[in-house]
């Protein structure tokens, strides 16, 4: 980072990496997927020491950051001691927005770190925070984790984990050194109907799971907009430069909960892809921008919608998806597939051999609509039905809420987090592996064991009540 002048730096409103010469790392093919020696111990599972006080800091508070600021702010036993931002403003109006929040008895003497691009290193030196969260370009999550966790913090960072292999061992290799959390805060796994459905499918009502389909499908050339200070600022950069599935964690987290993916009976084997061609970020770009505009100076070579099938040790497979160009509705498929039904999202729709209660008689219609209620009635997620009426308005209809307070909880109360660093990894790893396998020619690509074969020992999520 101390590399890159300032003043051409690729600006958002988080903290971010030199994204424009960065982002071509997104999916390096060149990376060694032996899988190293632990210097420290299996975090799966793992319980750190209870927090009475949880001091927390914040690297990136821009539109996800920000949000999670809020929402600690709020909660019983937090501490907002620092703040780290490119932007003084940003640092300024969201210490003000804690502030109102602990109506000056919490969150009164926060510390600010703004402007050069190390200010986040002196931070963690002189805060020493316990918990601290990353909202920054792609490129920072995985350098700001491990020096987070280093310096003696816990580290939720947002998705994706890290962007290629090589820095996914690292961050594996440091939390199992230093003992500390590092999760990669997946909000989608704390949906209503993906808790439902994992609900469903730890009491067994589709049977046995045999697939899933999972997708991040969501238009989003508006961001190009954003030209200097945005997601778009630097995203842009990763459309032009990357390769495969860039942003598989949402639609892949929840199935791979539901299977079990990483825990106990299963985990992720290898995987095939391909892509479209890409068509649609020039073609905005030439529609949108004058012939000079730096979005037409690009050779957008990322194709627009990836399709990759996941293989499992057991044989099960996922199909998993990505698209961020194409014009068309949001969806992220949401479908597992098992021996005596299937769920499925987008819309929300259940089918099940033998029907449901009255309101199905056999799996050749939808339970849909109106009609679901009676299943959210029987099946809603305990963990839901406690949380929602704290959460509802926290941003994505309450997962968000969710997912902070459920992260303090299991802190404040010694508990085993929601999801695991092997998790956040494993999912991750999608894709540089998409992009290796499209280099190729569709030839299938070994997931690493980011756990080292200890995965036949983690539990299951469990349904916390």
């Amino acid at each position: 980072m101390k590399n890159f002048n300032r003043r051409k730096f690729i600006k958002t409103t988080t903290m971010s990496a030199a994204a424009l010469a960065a982002a071509k790392t997104l999916v390096s093919c060149t990376e060694d997927n032996t899988q190293p020696v632990s210097k420290g111990q299996y975090m799966g599972g793992f319980s750190a020491p209870k927090f009475d006080i949880i001091r927390t800091a914040f690297i990136g508070v821009g539109a996800r950051g920000s949000g999670h600021l809020r929402s600690l702010a709020s909660l019983e036993g937090v501490e907002i001691v620092a703040i780290s931002d490119l932007y003084e403003d940003n640092c300024i109006s969201k210490s003000k927005i804690a502030s109102e929040i602990g109506k000056g008895e919490r969150h009164k003497n926060i510390a600010h770190y703004w402007g050069e691009e190390s200010k986040w290193k002196e931070m963690l030196d002189e805060v020493k925070p316990d918990i601290v969260f990353i909202s920054t370009n792609w490129n920072n999550h995985a350098p700001m984790a491990i020096k987070s966790m280093e310096k003696g913090a816990h580290v939720f960072v947002e998705v994706p984990i890290a962007v290629t292999l090589n820095d996914m061992w690292k961050i594996v290799d440091t939390s199992e050194k230093t003992q500390k959390h590092c999760m990669m805060m997946e909000n989608v796994n704390y949906g209503r109907d993906e808790l439902m459905y994992l609900n469903m499918c730890r009491k067994g009502v589709i049977g046995e799971l045999l697939h899933a389909e999972a997708a991040y499908i969501h238009e989003l050339r508006f961001q190009m907009s954003q030209e200097e200070r945005g997601t778009g600022s630097w995203r842009t950069h990763h459309y032009a430069n990357g390769n495969g599935n860039l942003y598989p964690t949402h639609g892949l987290g929840p199935v791979a909960q539901y299977m079990n993916l990483g825990r106990t009976e299963d985990s992720f084997k290898n995987i095939i892809s391909y892509s479209s061609p890409a068509k649609g970020r020039k073609l905005y770009a030439q529609k949108n921008y004058s012939h000079e505009h730096k979005w037409n100076q690009l050779n957008y070579k990322n194709g627009d919608i990836n399709t990759s099938i996941l293989k499992t040790n057991l044989g099960r497979t996922v199909m998993v998806q990505w698209d961020e160009t194409s014009p068309r509705p949001y969806t992220r498929h949401n479908l597992i597939q098992g021996t005596k039904g299937t769920l499925a999202g987008f819309p929300t729709r259940v089918a099940l051999e033998g029907g449901f209660d009255d309101i199905s008689k056999d799996h050749h219609s939808w339970i849909q609509g109106d009609k679901l209620e009676m299943l959210y009635e029987k099946y809603d997620h305990p963990l839901y039905k406690r949380l929602n009426q704290k959460t509802k308005n926290t941003g994505h209809g309450g997962m968000d809420g969710i997912m902070r307070y459920r992260i303090v909880e299991c802190l404040r109360n010694g508990m085993p987090l929601d999801q695991n660093v092997y998790e956040g990894c494993f999912w991750s790893a999608v894709t540089p592996l998409s992009g290796k396998s499209i280099s190729e020619g569709g030839m299938p690509q070994l997931f690493p064991d980011f756990t080292r074969g200890n995965w036949k020992k983690t539990k299951p999520l469990e349904i916390i009540t």
